[in-house]
């Protein structure tokens, strides 16, 4: 077990220009294989009937999502605990090969929906590119104008509880959150991504890598779901 001493690393911001590169490299480099090990677990998942499964189980069962949402809250918890640990490097990569996993398995049932039901073929690489066209966007912008966004914690803060709120009413009493709700939330998810990658530059060590990335990837995949909502919804399918 590589074990870490809780001291080790600098700032990102006070580092010399060849360590803040080779961590951003790390970061980005992790954050892609984050991605490729997400697509690979949902590929599996949807290819071996798991997922057909877990949606017929889900259909008309109010509790059995809320139990699923609880178990994701609990999971990404442990999992951002983990990959910010000073204790080692192996319990970094659980934590995010943890919060990958998580990830899978809730959007399972609305990737294997926009698969098999949703009207237009194309929604779901669309929605992957509009992800990426969007997120490289707010990365360019952050990265050049360097910025420090972190006044934007106590909206992101207000907002999540907000949305979780709304979320949650939306499952026990039934109604569709629709497309104002997924636009706004396709918003929140820029700003999220926009003050993790603020955090990137301004608040992380130089060997804070994993949880950099783990974070990155928790925005980016927000983002993703918003948007893979918002398309599925403007084709007739919510």
């Amino acid at each position: 077990m590589a074990h870490l001493d809780i001291n080790a690393g600098i700032l990102v911001a006070n580092a010399s220009e060849t360590e803040r590169a080779g961590f951003i490299r790390r970061t980005y480099l992790h954050l892609g294989g984050a991605i490729a090990a997400f697509a690979g677990v949902e590929t599996l998942l949807i290819q071996s009937g798991v997922a057909e499964s877990f949606v017929h189980l889900l259909k008309g069962n109010m509790w059995s999502w809320l139990i699923v949402l609880a178990l994701f809250m609990g999971a990404s918890y442990f999992a951002d605990k983990w990959a910010h640990s000073a204790v080692s490097k192996e319990m970094q990569y659980a934590g995010l090969g943890l919060f990958v996993l998580a990830e899978a398995i809730v959007f399972m049932p609305m990737i294997y929906m926009a698969l098999n039901y949703a009207p237009n073929p194309n929604v779901l690489p669309s929605a992957a590119l509009l992800t990426l066209m969007l997120a490289g966007g707010i990365t360019f912008t952050a990265f050049t104008t360097r910025k420090d966004f972190s006044f934007l914690r106590p909206a992101i803060t207000v907002g999540g509880f907000v949305a979780m709120g709304l979320i949650l009413a939306s499952i026990l009493f039934g109604f569709t959150l629709g497309l104002v709700f997924f636009g706004a939330m396709i918003i929140f998810a820029g700003a999220v991504l926009l003050y993790q990658t603020s955090q990137i530059i301004h608040e992380y060590h130089t060997d804070q890598h994993v949880g950099a990335s783990l974070g990155l990837f928790s925005s980016v995949g927000l983002m993703f779901w918003y948007i893979l909502q918002f398309l599925m919804s403007l084709t007739g399918n919510d």
